[in-house]
Formats: structure tokens, C-alpha cells, sequence
């Protein structure tokens, strides 16, 4: 463990700054600075001698968490990476972009503010990088084996890298023209630059991982086609299908989905010049989804220097402390000021949208009533409706699934009720052979959950192909415990 004593000396939170706001919306660089050392050191002193680290449970990966803040509290950084990556693959991903469920299943956090887990592990895999010591770890051997993965979000990537590492032939594909997925065109630069991406894309590459972008896999190549070349296919494209709201007025000019305004907008800032690139400049914006994507809008709206921004939720706010219902150490649905929401704007709950309102087919605004909970409905309350000018709104509802793109039809690949990628007990689909994980099989998920699938699909893979495997296998398809937490 680390300091004995350090929770009891150290009772105060210190999370990881951000820039000021005037600073950073006039740029698309990362929020978050830098900790400073000793308060990072004194920070993981506050990991307790807790005898069950429920923390382990809370996150899917199983980060051997107490471990790695001892290391850090005794200035161990060399090994406190190694068991970082013992478990994780991506830890500057899983730092910048995940919800931390371990902090919540925290035991600190009973009776005080939990350890700061995820800022932890952001630190420790940037010191690594900037010290040199994440290096290619290419396989001592080659199998002969052969593996297609489509797609290379996180998921992606971790069954890549899992199978190269322990001598398979690994070939990524990618319909987009870069390898990344989501993490490069999906989250806006503001909190994850791209630069965490490209280097460990370099060191997979070392290692011996293909890399195949511009691929569309059931188009330019067939599904079958895919099959009789590789001994495995893996399936991880994700779950991308976004979800509608057939209202009135759908059709007008000036409502889109928040992955047609996010993804263009990330391609800007990267030095393209996509087409159909939506500029926020001087436009009132809504957006309906109080998620993570409608926070990376609200970001990017900020940034475009949007004449105002209103973000719509149809339920009620989520409470400030753990309600009673989700007890310690499950994941609380909590009232979240992300940065974004520190950048300005409106935020609206109990917001039913009724009606987009337009002129010559052109959106100029949003007509909303107050939402009323009928026989456990949410329906909108006659007699409270109201229109706000919008010029633009972004639909950030959710996802409903993976796209089909002729997995059906092309290798008999089921898909079950809940519009996903069916699959076994050991990631396999209804064509032997062919694995799915992470969001494409699961739903959409955390990015935690996709890097931990990814894991254990590899193992599956590698079984499937040896006989054994000595991958780690960290969850699987039906474990239903953890993902209480």
C-alpha cells in the first residue's frame, strides 16, 4: 500500500487542473494540465489499506489500482507502468476519456472523497511516454496464423495488439482513412489530442500489427471474402447507428446528428477540408442528449464561437450526492459538470422537444413542453410549450447498434433483439470463426468496457486458433456482476 496514514492526513480531492476557459476555447488543445509531482505523490498516498479493493471490481479492466498508487507514492514510475499495462493496453485513453467507475466503487469513498484513481493513471502513462519507457514488444515468435479485425476503435485495438504480441498475423481494417475509429474522429481534440494516438499506433506497428485504412469491409471486400483469406475475423466496428427522433419537422435544414457535426468538425481541426462541414459560428445551437457527446458538441460549438448553446434533457436532473438506490460501490447517475459545461450555455431538464420549427424548409427553432411522468411515461405537459431560436440542432441520443454492412447476409452472422452482433460465451457469432466485441456486440458502452473485451475476445481468438492461450481473459460476454458497478 502506500502512505499508511496518507488518507488520514490527506482528506482533500486534488484533481487535475484545467486551463481557464477564456484560455482554452479560443483553441482545441487539451483541457487538463499537468499535476505537479508532489501533489500527485500525496494524492496516491490517500490509497488506503482497505483489505478488498472493491476499486478492482468497479473497473472492467480489473486495474491493479492500490498497486500502481504505492508505485507512484514511492516515486516508481518505471513500475508502476508495467503494472498499468499489465492490465491495460490504453491507459492515456482510458485517463482522459473514461467515466472512472472505480473511483465510485472506491472504499475511501464511504465516508470521503474517493482517490483520484483515473488522474493517477493518465499520469503515469504520460511520464512513461515522455521517459521512453513504452517500447514495442514484438513476439519472440510467429504462429503461421492469420487475423482481420474491422475496425479500429478501442476495441480494435486491443484485440490487435493482444494477438500480435503473442505471435498472430494481425491485419486492422478501417473504412475511415486513418486508424483510430472513434478516438480520432469521434472525441474532439479538446480532450484527447491526437498525439496519444499516433505514438501507440507506433509502437503496434513496431510490433508488427497491419494497419489497413480505407477499407470498407463488406463493400470494396466482402465479409466471405475476409473469411477465406484470414484463419479469424473479429468484428468491432462498434455500435454507430445514432438514434432518431421522428418528430415534426425532422426533415428541415438544420437538424443533424451529433456524429455528422462532431466528426467533419474533428477533420477541420485536424487540416482537412471534409464536405459537408457544419460551422456553429454566430448560430443558436441546441442540443438534445445530456451525455458525453452532447458535451463534445456543446465543446465544439464553444469553440466555432456559437451565438449561444442549450443543451435539452427530457428527465429530471440526476442528484448532487449518491442517491439511495445506488449504493456504495455501484456507479451513481450523478449531476456532472464536465469541462464543456464550464465553457458556457444553458442546460434545460424536464424538456420534452414537440416540434422543430422551420421556415422554407429551414430549422429556426425548437418547440418544447415540460416533461410529466404518466403511468411511468415521460410525456409532455399540455399548455407548457415554448419555441427556442435554434439554427442548428444536434441529436446526441445514443446509439442503437451496430450497421449491418452485409454481415448477414454475406456470412450468416446473426444479430440478437437488442439490435447487436449475436455472439457465445467466447465472443464467437453464429459463424465459426468470425468474434465480435466491444460495442458492436455488447451496445453502446464505455470505452473501458470496449479496451476489457477486446482483452478477453483476443484470448478466445487465441484459444480458438492453439488450443490454449495464456492471454489474460478479464471479462466476459455475460458477466452481468460487474457491470452493476
Amino acid at each position: 500500500m502506500a502512505d499508511p496514514r496518507g488518507f488520514l492526513k490527506v482528506r482533500e480531492r486534488e484533481t487535475q487542473p484545467r486551463r481557464p476557459v477564456p484560455v482554452r476555447i479560443m483553441d482545441w488543445k487539451e483541457v487538463y494540465e499537468a499535476q505537479e509531482k508532489g501533489v500527485l505523490k500525496s494524492q496516491a498516498g490517500r490509497c488506503m489499506d482497505c483489505g478488498v479493493p472493491f476499486c478492482h471490481q468497479g473497473c472492467p479492466l480489473g486495474n491493479l489500482i492500490p498497486e500502481w498508487n504505492d508505485l507512484v507514492w514511492r516515486d516508481r514510475g518505471e513500475d508502476a507502468i508495467e503494472r498499468l499495462h499489465s492490465t491495460n493496453n490504453f491507459p492515456e485513453f482510458t485517463g482522459r476519456l473514461c467515466p472512472a467507475p472505480c473511483e465510485s466503487s472506491c472504499v475511501l469513498g464511504i465516508n470521503q472523497p474517493a482517490v483520484t484513481i483515473k488522474q493517477m493513471e493518465v499520469s503515469i502513462i504520460d511520464e512513461a511516454f515522455e521517459q521512453g519507457w513504452v517500447t514495442p514488444l514484438p513476439p519472440t515468435r510467429l504462429t503461421g496464423k492469420t487475423v482481420a479485425v474491422v475496425g479500429s476503435g478501442p476495441a480494435g485495438l486491443a484485440v490487435a495488439q493482444q494477438l500480435t504480441r503473442v505471435g498472430h498475423t494481425v491485419a486492422v481494417y478501417e473504412r475511415d482513412d486513418k486508424i483510430g475509429g472513434l478516438l480520432r474522429y469521434g472525441i474532439p481534440d479538446f480532450k484527447m489530442e491526437k498525439e496519444q494516438l499516433d505514438r501507440r499506433l507506433e509502437q503496434m506497428t513496431a510490433e508488427g500489427t497491419r494497419f489497413r485504412p480505407g477499407v470498407n469491409i463488406g463493400v470494396d471486400v466482402t465479409w466471405e471474402q475476409l473469411r477465406r483469406r484470414y484463419d479469424a475475423v473479429v468484428v468491432t466496428t462498434g455500435s454507430t447507428v445514432p438514434r432518431d427522433l421522428p418528430i415534426p419537422g425532422r426533415g428541415l435544414e438544420g437538424v443533424h446528428y451529433a456524429m455528422d457535426y462532431l466528426v467533419p468538425s474533428n477533420r477541420v481541426v485536424a487540416g482537412e477540408q471534409p464536405e459537408g462541414h457544419i460551422d456553429a459560428r454566430g448560430k443558436h445551437v441546441v442540443i438534445l442528449g445530456g451525455g458525453d457527446t452532447g458535451a463534445d458538441c456543446i465543446g465544439t460549438a464553444h469553440r466555432q464561437q456559437a451565438a449561444s448553446v442549450t443543451t435539452l434533457a427530457i428527465g429530471k436532473q440526476p442528484p448532487n450526492e449518491r442517491p439511495v438506490h445506488q449504493p456504495w460501490p455501484m456507479f451513481p447517475n450523478l449531476f456532472e459538470v464536465a469541462s464543456a459545461h464550464e465553457e458556457g450555455g444553458e442546460r434545460t431538464y424536464l424538456a420534452s422537444t414537440v416540434e422543430f420549427v422551420g421556415e422554407d424548409g429551414r430549422l429556426t427553432g425548437v418547440k418544447v413542453a415540460e416533461t410529466e411522468f404518466v403511468d411511468g411515461r415521460r410525456v409532455p405537459k399540455a399548455g407548457t410549450e415554448r419555441v427556442i431560436p435554434a439554427d442548428l440542432v444536434f441529436l446526441a441520443l445514443g446509439f442503437t447498434g451496430p450497421e449491418p454492412s452485409g454481415i448477414t447476409e454475406q456470412i450468416s452472422a446473426e444479430f440478437d433483439g437488442r439490435g447487436n452482433i449475436a455472439r457465445d460465451a467466447a465472443y464467437m457469432t453464429t459463424t465459426e470463426g468470425v468474434f465480435v466485441a466491444g460495442d458492436a456486440g455488447r451496445g453502446q458502452s464505455l470505452i473501458v468496457w470496449a479496451i476489457a473485451e477486446g482483452r478477453a475476445c483476443a484470448a478466445a481468438v487465441d484459444r480458438f486458433l492453439m488450443g490454449s492461450t495464456i492471454l489474460p481473459a478479464p471479462v466476459a460476454p455475460t458477466d452481468k456482476a460487474i457491470s452493476l458497478l
